[in-house]
């Protein structure tokens, strides 16, 4: 007899396929008429689709599908492409853009990821044994499929993208990777400054659980973590560090894949600034692509099979570096951005051209703050502010003159004349003294209009230990990466404070907090802007 728990997630799967198939055999045909012989050509050299078991590493199974171009009759090979699934997503979840490639002449293999749904295993967090799956689905599609050997792909959204490239460090077979929202540096995606992503931790540890099978490593990697666990501090450090591709950034880049990296700008699962710096240290054929949303919310109308720029560009990458088709990809400017408040791409040679020109906003005298209590300043809330800010224009919003002083330090600039393209990450330095020798500061920036509400523009957390009470010490700080234009009449405020719901915050109770501008030291914000 089966746990109820496994039976449950197998009725999940088989409705969900269900939905999903119908999605996409249905998808285009609802989207326009299909009429004439060019449309009858195009039915009959339709993909063909069958679900299989895939062995894994170490004697597990994997579950997962395989879409194959109608006319592979085995006389030719085909280019493959492997999609690992994101973290909690069964195996249908690139059914529509499997459908889509291998309509174009790709055979693609999509499988669950170990420890989740039906598939075999634990939940190993993007460890060795998912990167030896990866490489083990590689091997069965070159035994069972027409898939050709010499032109290989992976790709992935969220966790998918992570095990994509990490897979290509490992494995030199594979010839272009697309990573969409994923991470190259774990530790700064969750733990950046010192400081734990509370939702972003929960809500991938909720979501485990509720989906697969988390391995013991993992849980307690979670307790240590969601509990502040110092003394586990570099044994979480070490298990990150094992997870993520720029550890391995040495041999992603002598195998040299093509890399096309895709994030949004309010991502609070893998913020873009990571990603940015992995970009800027690959060597080979690269790609970098920013845009408006948050955690995989920017390529996901592509799921089921409707227009799409992240997935348009991602089938154009693998048709040039796969196919070597001439499609003009690897003419373009490599790094492009999208702005939050509208507008088309923006295009860069590299990252540095994005935060070339900057602007210094002086943070003059003298700021204290008690810690410890929320002055109406945040992040917003993980995957719904940033996408209410994606579609809507909305972010995160406090009435700047009401912010309670004795919680929150603020500087404001002049009204600026002209717009103010901010582009890139902001920079703080500042002085900073606490009578605790531990603490959690969050800095924000705001576009202010005339009557005094401030739209979030970015905002980064950091904390510290180890201080001693009672002596300054300097504090420099990157705010998230962000693209985002003030208007004219328009001022700039920065925003200090101490509690944010997105974080875990460390201020002893009592703790108070002064922010200083020494003449040999002068606290300042240094803004990246476009001329």
């Amino acid at each position: 007899m089966r746990h109820p728990r496994q039976a449950l997630r197998t009725t999940a799967v088989g409705a969900a396929c269900a939905a999903l198939l119908a999605v996409t055999s249905l998808g285009p045909a609802l989207a326009a008429p299909q009429r004439g012989p060019a449309a009858v050509a195009r039915q009959a050299a339709a993909a063909s689709v069958r679900f299989t078991d895939i062995p894994g590493s170490g004697g597990i199974t994997l579950k997962g599908n395989v879409f194959t171009p109608r006319d592979a009759d085995g006389s030719r090979r085909y280019p493959v492409i492997v999609l690992p699934t994101s973290w909690a997503m069964p195996q249908l979840e690139y059914i529509a853009q499997a459908k889509q490639l291998a309509d174009s002449g790709y055979v693609v293999v999509s499988y669950t990821s170990r420890g989740f749904w039906l598939s075999g295993g634990k939940i190993e967090t993007a460890g060795p044994p998912d990167i030896a799956d990866a490489s083990k689905v590689i091997d069965w599609a070159l035994a069972n499929t027409p898939a050709d050997p010499a032109r290989i792909g992976m790709a992935g959204i969220s966790y998918g993208a992570g095990i994509s490239l990490l897979t290509s460090g490992f494995d030199k077979r594979i010839k272009a990777v697309v990573a969409m929202s994923g991470w190259a540096d774990l530790i700064e995606s969750i733990y950046g400054d010192r400081t734990q992503h509370r939702q972003a931790a929960e809500l991938l540890g909720g979501l485990g659980a509720l989906t697969g099978r988390p391995g013991e490593e993992l849980q307690g990697i979670l307790k240590d973590f969601l509990g502040s666990d110092l003394t586990k501090e570099k044994e979480m450090l070490a298990w990150g560090a094992k997870r993520s591709p720029a550890t391995y950034l040495k041999d992603i880049n002598a195998n040299g894949a093509a890399i096309m990296l895709g994030n949004a700008w309010g991502d609070t699962v893998f913020p873009p600034d990571q990603y940015a710096k992995f970009y800027e240290r690959l060597t080979g054929p690269k790609r970098l692509e920013l845009r408006p949303g948050d955690h995989a919310t920017a390529e996901g109308t592509g799921l089921f099979g409707l227009p799409n720029d992240v997935w348009a560009n991602a089938h154009r990458w693998f048709d040039h570096h796969l196919k070597g088709a001439a499609n003009g990809i690897d003419r373009e400017q490599p790094v492009q951005l999208k702005s939050r408040t509208g507008g088309g791409y923006e295009s860069y040679a590299d990252w540095a051209a994005v935060e070339r020109t900057r602007r210094t906003l002086p943070l003059e005298g003298a700021r204290n703050i008690r810690a410890g209590v929320d002055s109406g300043a945040n992040g917003g809330t993980a995957l719904l502010s940033n996408v209410l800010d994606q579609f809507l224009k909305l972010p995160p919003m406090v009435s700047v003159p009401l912010l309670p002083r004795s919680f929150a330090a603020v500087w404001q600039s002049d009204r600026y004349a002209a717009v103010q393209r901010v582009r890139g990450s902001a920079r703080l330095h500042t002085t900073l003294t606490s009578d605790k020798e531990s603490g959690t500061v969050v800095a924000y920036l705001y576009d202010v209009g005339p009557l005094g509400v401030g739209k979030l523009v970015s905002h980064a957390p950091y904390t510290f230990h180890g201080k001693t009470p009672g002596r300054p010490f300097g504090v420099d700080l990157k705010l998230l990466a962000t693209s985002y234009d003030v208007p004219a009449g328009h001022r700039l405020a920065l925003v200090v404070d101490t509690v944010d719901p997105l974080y875990i915050e460390h201020n002893p109770a009592g703790a108070r907090l002064g922010f200083s501008s020494p003449k040999e030291d002068p606290s300042a914000l240094s803004i990246p802007v476009r001329e």
